[in-house]
């Protein structure tokens, strides 16, 4: 955190909402900002926390995951957070698996406004292997994870070329020219 963001923006924050709607994996950088007087009050999240949404209007998004690889940082309420001696990317992406999501469905109540306690979170067993281990898993799926933002981000382009192939063809077949195959 750079002295001059702190002073202009504030203390870095994450709001649990933002969770589903600005974040993804991890990250490193937050979007919002509160005043350090707000801060004093909020639980603090530091490097290689996992901060888990813990509400949620649906039964997916209820702990969502998001490893936190920057500096300090205010959560909100409706966050847990947890700290760890594990590799924090490797445990957010095993929250993400079924087995997880399976077994947290079952830990979930409310009706409208859906949630998940602490307490019902730290009976849940997480299979941990080796920091080794849990690292190469990591680069791995980080790896997969690459190659398929590259391919969603050039999808767009990959689809406005096909439809232009299309149009071309179409209006060549449908001109009724003769076409040389």
């Amino acid at each position: 955190m750079q002295k001059a963001d702190f002073v202009e923006n504030g203390f870095p924050a994450i709001h649990y909402g933002q969770i589903y709607t600005k974040y993804g994996l991890s990250a490193n950088q937050t979007f919002s900002y509160v005043s350090a007087d707000l801060a004093k009050k909020l639980k603090i999240a530091d490097k290689n926390d996992l901060l888990l949404a813990t509400t949620s209007e649906n039964d997916e998004d209820v702990c969502k995951p998001l490893a936190w690889l920057g500096e300090k940082a205010a959560i909100s309420g409706d966050m847990m957070l947890f700290r760890h001696q594990q590799n924090v990317k490797f445990l957010a992406y095993y929250i993400q698996t079924t087995m997880f999501q399976s077994a947290k469905k079952k830990k979930i109540t409310g009706t409208k406004v859906r949630r998940v306690s602490s307490a019902d979170l730290s009976t849940m067993k997480i299979p941990v292997p080796s920091l080794s281990e849990q690292t190469h898993i990591v680069e791995i799926l980080d790896r997969f994870d690459t190659l398929t933002s590259d391919l969603i981000v050039g999808l767009p382009r990959e689809i406005e070329l096909r439809q232009k192939q299309y149009e071309y063809w179409r209006e060549q077949l449908l001109s009724f020219k003769k076409i040389k195959f």
